[in-house]
């Protein structure tokens, strides 16, 4: 009641409801959201703002990506100028971005391909990486673009071998929820994230999914005819077949 009389109240007074999957994507017949809980990283990836509808996917560079065919939405976040923020790195930004704003500081961690354990507090601390040592170089800098220096230096030593490998397999794939990661780890390898899951009275799921790619690209909310993606349906989708319980993880 409080949040349908809060949207009343925002159209009323000349403002637009938030435009996120939420709002953006109607629930297939028959379905209902999962509700996820407030705070939580499923309720972040839900309230993430979208780019307007027709929003093409870019690359880096400003190019129309060859995913665009592929595009339901486009997440409003930054790709940065360098080839960086592609597939596996797009998921650990946003995990990263989440910590982040929860002030969590010292649970963002991510591991190079080497095995090095890259966190934040030190680098935030002054510390730089150097052949998989800290090294005291800097002053303290917990700001937002210090953070995003640190993520910079993430995606160039992380990729989905190190990202699948720090994730947990989801044992009951009937748990699904947004904040999943289905993934392969490899050369190239490939991931995907899960934004959005509705469930029907029989315990089905379908479930949004979004990405990045190679070259490193806007994070897409992806459509294959449609924005809803199933286990239990093929996808023709590229790497679709990852769209399958084996390949499920979770932060």
């Amino acid at each position: 009641m409080k949040s349908s009389l809060m949207f009343i109240l925002l159209l009323f007074n000349g403002f637009s409801a938030p435009d996120n999957v939420i709002t953006r994507f109607k629930i297939p017949e028959g379905y209902h959201q999962c509700t996820a809980k407030p705070g939580s990283f499923a309720a972040f990836l839900q309230n993430l703002p979208l780019k307007p509808a027709g929003t093409q996917t870019k690359t880096y560079k400003g190019d129309v990506a060859r995913t665009d065919v592929y595009t339901a939405a486009v997440v409003d976040l930054s790709i940065g100028n360098q080839d960086l923020q592609q597939c596996a790195d797009a998921v650990m930004r946003l995990r990263g971005e989440y910590l982040y704003q929860q002030k969590d500081y010292k649970a963002i961690s991510f591991n190079f391909v080497s095995g090095f354990k890259c966190d934040y507090v030190h680098y935030a601390n002054g510390y730089r990486y150097s052949n998989d040592r800290w090294v005291l170089k800097a002053k303290k800098d917990y700001s937002y673009p210090s953070f995003m220096r640190y993520m910079t230096l993430v995606f160039s030593y992380a990729g989905t071998l190190s990202l699948e490998k720090e994730l947990k397999p989801v044992t009951n794939a009937d748990e699904l929820k947004a904040g999943d990661i289905f993934i392969h780890g490899g050369s190239p390898g490939h991931c995907f994230i899960v934004m959005e899951v509705v469930e029907n009275d029989k315990h089905q799921k379908q479930f949004l999914l979004a990405q990045s790619f190679m070259p490193a690209q806007n994070i897409q909310v992806l459509q294959y005819g449609s924005p809803w993606f199933s286990m239990d349906k093929h996808s023709g989708i590229a790497y679709g077949e990852l769209i399958a319980k084996n390949y499920l993880r979770r932060f």
